[in-house]
Order: C-alpha cells, then structure tokens, then sequence
C-alpha cells in the first residue's frame, strides 16, 4: 500500500505535481538545486527498507532492526527548575495520568525494565553560549536537560493541563483533559487543521488551518480561541532558537516564510528547490536547521541568522518520503523519519551527509524524546506499533504494538513522563499510552484524520515549534 502522504487528508489527495513519478521535472529540480546551493551529495551504497546500512566514518549511525532490551520508562518526577538559566525556581503541573478506561495491554517483546529513581536523572551540565544571538546557553551534552520532569517553565505553570487535537477532515481541534481522559470541548478552527503549535515564548498554541490560510491562537491558561490570523499555506510552523522568528513550512508554496513570532508579519520568504517542506530541527548552536521535503524526498539545510538556503540532499531511495526531524541529546545525529523508506535517516548535520539507515516500522513517522533522554517514541503509521530507539546504542530496543491496530501518527509525551501521546491518523481517535510498559491507558474517540496534537504544559525553556520542541 502507498503511504498516504503527510500533509494530505486521506480523501482529498494532492495534484499530481508533488509526485515523485514526475520524473523529468524532478530531474530539472536536481540540476537547478545543484547549480543553486553547489552542493552534490554523493555516495557509493544502496538503502533499502529491509537492512541496516551505515557509513563506517560515522559510528552514531550504526544500528539493527533487532529490538533486545525494553524500555527503561520515564521518571515519575525531579526536583523544580533550579539551575535553569535565566529563570527562577518552581514546578507547573505535570501529573497528567489518570484512570485508564481502556485496559488492552500492548504486546511487547520483552518486558520492560524497572523505572529509573528521578534522583538518578542528571541536572543540565555545563551551558554554553549559542553561535545565534539572542539564543539561550544550551547544554552540549544533553539537548533535552530542561526538559525533564518539574521543569515546567513559570510562564506557564497556570496553564491548563490539556491535550489539543487537529481533525484535519473535521475542520476542528478536540481539547482533552489528560488527567480523566475525557473530551472537554471541541473547537471549529479554519480549514484542515494539521498541527497545533506551542509558541517560542510558551503563552500562545497556534492552530494551523493549511487550507483555511489561517493561524488560530489557542490561550493556553484559559483554553479559548483568538481571532484567527490571515498566513498562507501554514502546514507546519516553528521558531528559530532565539525567538526572533516564526518559520512557516508553506508546504504547496515551495517556501519556508520567515514571520514575526507574534504578529505573524512575513520578514522574509525563501523559495525551497523542493516539494513537501514540512518538518525540521536545529542545531546545538541554533546557526542552522535542517528540514524534510515529503514530497520530493529531500533534506535542506538552512542558515538560521542569514535565512538563507546552504545545501539540497537527495535521500538515497526511490520514492522516500521524510517526515519528522529529531535532533540527538548530544547533538550529533539528526534522525530524519521516513514512511517510505520504513525506518530513520541518520545524518551528519555539519557535514550534512546521509550517514545511514535504521529500520523501526511501516510507516515511521513522528519522533519523541522521552523525559530521562534515554529514548525516542517512533511511531510507525503504517503498523499501527512504536519503536523505542536507544540513543546511547543507536539501535532500536522494543517495539509496541496497538491493541485491535490503529494509525499511530504525531504527538507528545505528557510533562510527567509518564504517558505517550499519539493521534490515530486513519481511526479518528487519540492513543495514550503508559512509558513504564507499554500499555494502553486509553482510546478516546475525536473529529475525522487528527494529526499534530499538542500536549500542554510541557518542561523546557522556550519552544522550537511543531508540537512541542522544546529546549
């Protein structure tokens, strides 16, 4: 079966013009991408979906397809935020399990291990100053240490405990309350709502409605709606690490549009050489990003402070169609996840080189770091399972499997650690899933193909965008 691709609706596909069967047009693509950035990639090996296959110069990017160890679980919880720059003491809401109503377990091989003490969670380390201006210090070591348990940020520590759903065919967002697993209110937002965005400064969820050409703002302390915002083409959206700038992914523009983070104001436009623009993620130091091109199954590598294109890579497979960018805890790989290709790019971000292959599942799709940095969730639509990858071996460890099926596609995992959760694309429901052992806590029915649903509040200092980068 042909995946369906990432910023279509199932019912409604896409011109012919995003295809990848247009071959002399792609062809024309490459040669102007060449001629344009000067930038050839080349290399030597074949990928399929069925190995593992490695650049021997790039130990991170070794791997197998065999899962041996379970997951480790996530931290029931840490000390406030003391230590964090820039920002005082005091933890915001981040128990957001609740009763489970339903009580399949997934099956899972083998069975997890024990959960770790929060005590033996390691405090960010040493910070240090960010190439991009106006970013703040980062921890090399670990990309993700603000973004553990009791780490809510003051800014919002009032704000409501809320999972949002986009129903792209339904028009709206279903707000859920974690904590019962109830539906709470349903929004009517614009036109095929993909993603529901958390703000660089954290006070605003920006809804957006790709074929309505509108950004709802979502209040997160009170959980109403704004008056929406007149912005083209908003398939995805993110901010660049020093806040100074809104990325909107204008996925059928061809164009990444650099707007204010508040007013939505363009600042300034970047025509892409490529199709499908609709994920990214940035570098340690913030000096550039790097996003996927769904439909012409490319990566770009874009200057942060210059807003300037610096390389085209074509991914090394017919057909490939990257989805979600995540960037390693030590900054070393990015891992580009790729429904086609049915497993994770790796790529050397500096160099900007393919450096591998790492098979998960049918379907990969969305990437989520787990609360301790041990793990990422890779949710794999096409099976309906989740594969834990293991940063510290690169390799996958277990994989999970949804009870009676399902279409597991993008989200988040709560501020406590505790509780995965995912859309169900092709099933019009929500899955939250239990980290410790991966059981299903429960299935909540919403509007038709939900897709980037954000979980709210959740630990980190500032957010990099989609549904929920945060640092």
């Amino acid at each position: 079966m042909t995946p369906t691709p990432d910023d279509e609706t199932p019912s409604a596909p896409r011109p012919p013009r995003n295809r990848r069967a247009a071959q002399p047009r792609r062809m024309r693509r490459i040669v102007v991408t060449v001629l344009a950035t000067g930038v050839v990639g080349a290399g030597g090996w074949l990928a399929t979906d069925r190995s593992v296959w490695h650049d021997d110069a790039s130990p991170a990017a070794s791997g197998s397809g065999s899962a041996r160890h379970a997951s480790d679980g996530d931290p029931a919880g840490m000390n406030g935020m003391s230590g964090m720059n820039g920002m005082s003491g005091g933890a915001g809401p981040n128990g957001l399990g609740g009763q489970a109503r339903d009580n399949g377990a997934l099956r899972r091989n083998p069975a997890p291990d024990s959960v770790p003490n929060a005590a033996a969670l390691p405090a960010p380390g040493t910070l240090r100053h960010a190439a991009l201006p106006g970013m703040p210090d980062y921890d090399p070591a670990d990309l993700y240490s603000f973004d553990r348990p009791g780490m809510v940020s003051p800014v919002i520590a009032s704000a409501l405990a809320r999972v949002y759903v986009p129903n792209t065919e339904s028009d709206t967002v279903t707000v859920i309350d974690p904590a019962t697993f109830h539906v709470v209110e349903t929004l009517n937002v614009g036109r095929q709502p993909q993603h529901v965005v958390p703000s660089w400064d954290l006070k605003t969820l920006w809804v957006n409605n790709d074929l309505g050409n509108t950004l709802t703002p979502i209040d997160p302390f009170t959980g109403k709606q704004g008056t929406p915002v007149a912005v083209h083409d908003p398939y995805n959206l993110y901010f660049t690490p020093d806040g100074a700038s809104a990325v909107v992914m204008a996925s059928k523009d061809m164009q990444l549009v650099f707007r204010d983070p508040h007013t939505m104001a363009v600042q300034k436009t970047l025509p892409v050489p490529c199709s499908g623009v609709n994920h990214a993620d940035f570098s340690p130091d913030g000096s550039y990003f790097i996003v996927s091109c769904e439909f012409s199954g490319q990566l770009l590598k874009v200057d942060t402070k210059n807003r300037s294109l610096l390389g085209v890579v074509s991914l090394p497979q017919r057909g490939a169609m990257p989805q979600d960018v995540k960037i390693s805890p030590d900054g070393k790989v990015f891992y580009v996840a790729d429904m086609v290709a049915n497993g994770l790019w790796t790529v050397d971000g500096d160099a900007f080189k393919v450096t591998g292959l790492i098979p998960t599942g049918r379907g990969t799709h969305g990437l989520y770091v787990s609360r301790d940095s041990k793990t990422m969730y890779v949710s794999n639509r096409g099976e309906g399972t989740i594969t834990l990858f293991d940063f510290a071996s690169g390799k996958p460890r277990a994989k999970w499997e949804l009870p009676s099926g399902g279409s597991p596609d993008m989200g988040g995992v709560s501020a406590d650690g505790k509780v995965l959760w995912l859309s169900g694309r092709y099933n019009a429901e929500v899955y939250a899933i239990s980290t410790t052992d991966g059981k299903l806590l429960a299935r909540i029915p919403v509007g038709r193909g939900p897709h980037g649903l954000a979980v709210y509040p959740q630990p980190g200092r500032y957010s990099l965008g989609h549904t929920g980068i945060f640092r």
